[in-house]
């Protein structure tokens, strides 16, 4: 973690944020490289990731809220 933890509630959830971003990132390319008989088995990896971003996304969207309220 950073030193910006301290100043900013939200840097751990941002982290698990941009962590997903990069593996949906890298599971996409896997699934663009993969072979016929390992694509099906890459894209459900890819859409796993999408997921775990869709919830770091909403995690991270609820200090927004929390503000706003």
């Amino acid at each position: 973690m950073f030193m910006i933890d301290r100043i900013d509630p939200r840097a751990p959830a941002l982290e698990v944020w941009r962590d997903a971003e990069h593996l949906v990132a890298t599971r996409w390319h896997a699934f663009l490289e993969a072979e016929p008989e390992t694509r099906r088995f890459a894209f459900a990896s890819y859409v796993a990731a999408l997921d775990a971003e869709e919830a770091a996304a909403i995690e991270l969207a609820s200090f927004s809220l929390r503000v706003a309220a």
